[in-house]
């Protein structure tokens, strides 16, 4: 049990990645959006569907596995804990326009890759002082903060700027 609960706390093992396992997290959670929306036919309402259900599961598993977290890596939002990287960027994913083909869909899941990631780096108030959260919480509050202010900027960046600079793009 110990064996699964570990394979789920640190993002299907994207937290043993040696280099950045939070960037490995959020590129495997952007993955399973290009995945989604493959499978979804493009439809914004039903990729949207499956990540809210990742962003929820992931969420779970860190709240509920947090303590188990901590205690197995012997510190607070331990680096190899990854869940909350893929609840965070699920979130960031959330209603993003998908537009017409894969080149608007590969430039959406770009853009909330790194939005994500910038916004979990920077931790913008008051994302890291939801860090002080206990538990799980404490884990996985400032993704889910990262991942909103990530979504705001990839939403704006998509339907504002983005079809300006890229007219050919299909957003």
């Amino acid at each position: 049990m110990s064996s699964l609960k570990t394979l789920l706390i640190t993002g299907l093992g994207t937290g043993y990645v040696p280099v950045a396992p939070g960037t490995a997290g959020s590129a495997a959670a952007a993955g399973a959006f290009l995945i989604a929306a493959g499978l979804c036919g493009g439809s914004v309402a039903c990729t949207s569907a499956c990540m809210a259900v990742l962003a929820a599961a992931a969420t779970a598993g860190c709240v509920a596995l947090g303590p188990f977290a901590e205690e197995r890596f012997g510190r607070r939002d331990p680096g190899p804990c990854t869940l909350d990287e893929w609840a965070g960027q699920a979130v960031a994913c959330l209603l993003l326009p998908l537009g017409s083909g894969w080149s608007a869909r590969l430039a959406a899941a770009a853009m909330a890759f790194v939005a994500f990631r910038a916004f979990d780096i920077a931790k913008p108030p008051p994302v890291r002082r939801m860090e002080r959260f206990s538990g799980g919480w404490g884990i996985v509050a400032d993704d889910l903060a990262a991942g909103v202010y990530a979504n705001v900027a990839a939403q704006i960046a998509l339907r504002v700027v983005l079809p300006h600079l890229l007219p050919g793009i299909g957003l």
